[in-house]
């Protein structure tokens, strides 16, 4: 599959009082055609904050100190985001790379209805009103919604799991290649989200796009993803195929999320919460950041920062102990499935 997005060593922080809060840091990945890259991990670990810089939607106070965001067009022409002027990112924004947030009603203007909300989407991008009408009711129908209703109404007037799904539809109103979920079934009650979930892959199915689907629910991932990235103190810890971070997992955070999560096969109640804290992002410990909570850690990971190694079949780990841990993974996957 062609590479639709080449993110290399992008690095972000924000100005404290303390100093600089350093809330991503050295994130390098790739995503491809028709791929769905989920990033895992505990809230504040800079999951949100990479994919705004990635939009260039980040508050004034945040700045990227470093990186490429190598975007390439359908014709093969490609452009480093980062350096798109404000009007050449305005019409990158829905036609090449769409966001759907966690809130939908914070997202939805609530004084409008969802047919203006259509057109002045399509006016500020050279879509006439005709053909957005017509694609929004199909996108609409195509999400399990009514389209007449739907698109006559405001937004107090449709449920949560409705909102959702309309961001959905807008968010593909102009064919981007990329789409940006942040949390989407997070505000939802569980029959609403699998609706979500499904329709998110018929749709990509369908019309081919890529997603990077941010979730701190391990479930949702493993179930939407090809390839899953976990992310610790800003930083890309793994990432590989989604069997291969679920089942195989090579770092001590990606085994100690999936530990911490409940399992149907499990034949215990008990689960095993991570120790301690996130660390502070403005003076992280030195080595391996994961190293105070890690059961794993050795003298070397307190000093020696871990490099993101190749283990083959495309999973990458930035762990000292990547062998002990991968014992410890199969050990418990064996368990799960007596």
């Amino acid at each position: 599959m062609s590479v639709v997005l080449d993110v290399q060593d992008l690095s972000i922080s924000y100005l404290a009082q303390r100093g600089r809060v350093r809330a991503v840091s050295h994130v390098s990945f790739q995503l491809h055609e028709g791929e769905t890259l989920a990033l895992i991990g505990e809230s504040g670990c800079g999951k949100s904050t990479l994919n705004l810089g990635l939009i260039r939607q980040l508050p004034k106070t945040a700045s990227i100190d470093s990186g490429r965001v190598n975007y390439t067009y359908r014709d093969g022409k490609q452009i480093d985001v980062l350096k798109l002027s404000d009007r050449q990112m305005r019409r990158y924004l829905w036609t090449e790379c769409s966001m759907v947030f966690q809130g939908a009603l914070n997202s939805l203007n609530p004084v409008i209805r969802i047919r203006d909300m259509v057109s002045d989407t399509a006016a500020a991008h050279g879509m006439s009103g005709s053909e957005a009408r017509k694609r929004a009711l199909k996108l609409f129908e195509q999400v399990r919604l009514d389209p007449a209703r739907v698109y006559n109404a405001y937004p107090h007037e449709l449920s949560g799991g409705m909102r959702q799904r309309v961001l959905l539809a807008l968010s593909l109103l102009l064919r981007p290649q990329i789409v940006i979920m942040d949390e989407p079934t997070t505000a939802v009650d569980i029959l609403t989200q699998r609706s979500i979930l499904e329709v998110l892959k018929v749709l990509r199915a369908e019309l081919n796009f890529s997603v990077i689907f941010i979730s701190h629910d391990l479930a949702v991932a493993a179930e939407i993803a090809d390839t899953v990235a976990t992310m610790y103190a800003g930083e890309i810890v793994e990432i590989g195929g989604v069997n291969d971070v679920f089942y195989r997992s090579r770092h001590a955070y990606t085994l100690s999320l999936l530990n911490a999560a409940p399992r149907l096969s499990a034949k215990t109640e008990a689960l095993s919460s991570i120790p301690g804290s996130p660390p502070d992002l403005i003076e992280p410990p030195r080595g391996c950041k994961f190293h105070p909570r890690c059961a794993f850690a050795t003298d070397r990971c307190q000093v020696d920062v871990p490099p993101l190694v190749d283990y083959g079949a495309d999973q990458w780990a930035a762990c000292h102990e990547a062998e002990q841990v991968i014992v410890a993974a199969e050990a418990t996957r064996k368990v799960d499935t007596l």
